[in-house]
């Protein structure tokens, strides 16, 4: 094993390790409106269904790193990726993995929390 493939397995394991309630915290600090803005910003991009499978009870449904971008735009996933001091281009995927849990956990009711 190289050392590229040993730094690409450690950094897996450090993306891997980011729980919703980190995600929720840093877009709520980060995105205008918090994670309700970012709703709000991904219903009004197309991605309804997504939010609403998030919202409620079923199973989530997915989102893609191209997603994450075409709802926050290059300057909030750049300012997230530096909240949590990841190289460029690597917060698009763990968000994208993450984020349909995060809103998940912060409704338990089909209504996010207020951020504590």
């Amino acid at each position: 094993m190289g050392l590229f493939d040993m730094a690409k397995g450690a950094l897996g394991s450090v993306l891997g390790s980011v729980s919703p309630e980190t995600v929720a915290g840093a877009v709520n600090q980060v995105y205008p409106g918090g994670l309700n803005g970012l709703l709000q910003k991904a219903q009004e991009s197309g991605y309804g269904s997504q939010v609403s499978s998030w919202l409620g009870h079923g199973p989530n449904e997915p989102i893609t790193a191209d997603d994450i971008h075409n709802i926050l735009g290059n300057e909030y996933v750049q300012q997230i990726e530096q909240h949590f001091g990841l190289p460029q281009g690597q917060i698009a995927d763990v968000l994208a993995k993450a984020l349909p849990a995060a809103v998940d956990q912060q409704s338990p009711n089909g209504q996010l929390q207020n951020p504590q």
